[in-house]
């Protein structure tokens, strides 16, 4: 087609949506349109299938369910285009520029091309969006079921509810964007740039994340199940599974242990979770005391408000859980890794035994902390009175308004930390203590 002949079907596509007389729907389909300017034009419901638009100029245009199926658009510039509802499935979208393109729910999953005289297939072609600039764009609720979209930029996107099962974002950048409620089952994920990304409640099932950055991502209410994290950084990642997303042995645990508690041990039986992974559970609010998590891995858990007195977690992992508000009077947490975790309003110091009958012995049982690891942890106005500090770490902790009154502070380091209105008594060596004595000796000694 020449220019012209453009120039006049679109006119008379512009009558036709308004109703006037000697308008025309534009019928582009299979047509060679390289490299057209068609900027800022009202093309809706035009039809554009199996057409040629590569390197076309679509900046600005209203494309409401206009149809592209199939069609060719490399490099094409959709920028701030309005797709809504379009048909885009099969359509070859490598390096276009969709910056701030409105896609919601349009349609972009592979599509088979139908042979016109026998209307048959005769080839199925999967959307290719790979390279593409999508940084911006509004994809919520767009099918991209299957699409290709390896090395893509979708900064700030909006995909809030997109179905994107199957699809390829290997090492597509996704920086800030909203994939809440988004169905990533499946989906190739590999080195791909989330952080910062929004991902509550989305669907992860069987996803492959390997490698992904994931920093500071939030990932609360997302279904993992059967996805691949290996080596992907989720450092300050709000990453948090339910229980009912781990195995069945680990779930009958945790149920025996709740009819235990409810019963006062007369059902059920204590959790013995020794050594089970439960990165990134969710247990805010469950009560667990007594129970033997001995070097369970917890990193990055929800564990706010959780009850875990008296609790065996020596050697455990919970670097960057949250245990704010939790309570772990009594807790053996000899050797843990507790870094960047969030300790706020924690209670960690002396738990009362009581008898059979639930009464007071008039005896304690001191925290254990003897060499855990708390650089970087978060301790405001936390309670550790009497705990066994013995070459523990609080480097780069903050302790502010924190209670350390009578713990064990032999060897403990506080390099970096910040102590303001926090409780900490001078801790004395044996040796210290001696001198001490020997000094107070020869003071008294009688003339």
């Amino acid at each position: 087609m020449n220019p012209q002949e453009v120039v006049d079907l679109i006119a008379r596509h512009e009558k036709w949506l308004q109703n006037r007389p000697g308008g025309m729907r534009a019928n582009f389909a299979m047509k060679d349109l390289q490299g057209f300017d068609l900027s800022k034009s009202n093309l809706q419901n035009a039809k554009f299938s199996g057409a040629n638009l590569s390197r076309c100029n679509f900046s600005d245009c209203d494309l409401t369910a206009v149809d592209m199926f199939a069609a060719c658009l490399l490099k094409a510039d959709l920028s701030r285009a309005n797709l809504t509802r379009a048909d885009l499935r099969g359509a070859q979208l490598r390096g276009a520029k969709l910056r701030g393109a409105i896609l919601r729910d349009a349609d972009l999953r592979g599509g088979a091309l139908l042979d016109g005289r026998t209307n048959e297939p005769v080839a199925f072609k999967e959307t290719t969006m790979n390279s593409a600039d999508m940084d911006e764009a509004i994809l919520s609720r767009a099918n991209l079921a299957g699409a290709d979209l390896s090395q893509a930029s979708l900064i700030g996107a909006d995909c809030q509810g997109a179905l994107m099962t199957g699809a390829n974002l290997s090492r597509a950048v996704l920086r800030k964007a909203n994939l809440s409620k988004a169905n990533l089952k499946g989906t190739n994920l590999i080195g791909a740039d989330l952080s910062g990304s929004n991902l509550k409640d989305a669907n992860l099932g069987g996803a492959i994340l390997d490698g992904a950055n994931l920093r500071g991502c939030n990932l609360e209410g997302a279904y993992l199940v059967g996805a691949s994290m290996d080596g992907a950084d989720v450092t300050d990642a709000v990453l948090t599974r339910p229980a009912e997303d781990f195995s069945v042995t680990i779930q009958r645990n945790l149920m025996e242990h709740f009819a235990w508690m409810s019963s006062n041990g007369r059902s059920g039986s204590r959790c013995d979770l020794e050594g089970e992974d439960l990165s990134h559970i969710d247990l805010s609010g469950v009560n667990l005391s007594g129970a033997n998590l001995k070097g369970v891995n917890l990193k990055g858990s929800n564990l706010t408000g959780t009850q875990l007195v008296m609790v065996d977690l020596s050697g455990a992992n919970l670097e960057g859980a949250n245990l704010a508000g939790a309570v772990l009077e009594g807790v053996n947490l000899r050797g843990a890794c507790v870094v960047g975790a969030k300790l706020e309003n924690v209670k960690m110091g002396f738990a009362e035994l009581r008898d059979g009958k639930g009464k007071s012995t008039g005896r304690t049982w001191a925290a254990n902390l003897a060499s855990c690891n708390l650089s970087k942890a978060i301790l405001i106005r936390a309670d550790l009175r009497q705990a066994n500090l013995t070459d523990a770490s609080f480097e780069g902790a903050d302790l502010t308004s924190a209670d350390l009154t009578d713990c064990i502070l032999e060897n403990t380091k506080f390099e970096n930390a910040k102590t303001l209105d926090a409780k900490i008594p001078v801790w004395k060596t044996e040796e210290e203590l001696d001198a001490e004595f020997l000094r107070q000796a020869k003071i008294r000694k009688p003339r």
